[in-house]
């Protein structure tokens, strides 16, 4: 099972999760697809999978971007592009510098500069390995 290593406040979530939904939902219904034709087309047991994630109560997996992808009609690097902001908006920022603002808590802001530092401390203090000749 997929779990999303990031972790954001509740709130937060909830409320990308829901913009990811309406682009979700404005791909869907310019493919002219209702919910039960597109779970059919990704493989999702229940049409009510759709409207979950429509909503913003789940997420799709990513092994499965390549068939949602397919089934909407989008080229799957486009797809994985627009759900990543919503998804993964650490990542994106740092790859692209341009996605939806987050807003962190002060608790959030504060942990996730510990984080930061320890990471670079950690990377500048091991020591370079130097490659063998074979």
């Amino acid at each position: 099972m997929y779990t999303h290593p990031q972790r954001r406040s509740a709130k937060l979530t909830q409320q990308l999760r829901s913009k990811a939904g309406r682009w979700l939902r404005e791909l869907r219904e310019k493919r002219g697809l209702s919910q039960r034709d597109l779970a059919k087309k990704v493989g999702a047991e229940y049409y009510t999978f759709i409207s979950q994630l429509e909503h913003g109560r789940g997420r799709i997996p990513p092994d499965r971007y390549l068939v949602w992808a397919d089934a909407l009609g989008v080229e799957p690097r486009d797809f994985v592009l627009g759900l990543m902001p919503y998804y993964d908006p650490v990542t994106y920022n740092v790859i692209f510098g341009n996605g939806p603002r987050i807003e962190a808590s002060p608790v959030d802001a504060k942990r996730f500069r510990i984080r930061s530092l320890t990471i670079t401390r950690t990377i500048t203090a091991r020591p370079r390995r130097r490659l063998l000749k074979k």
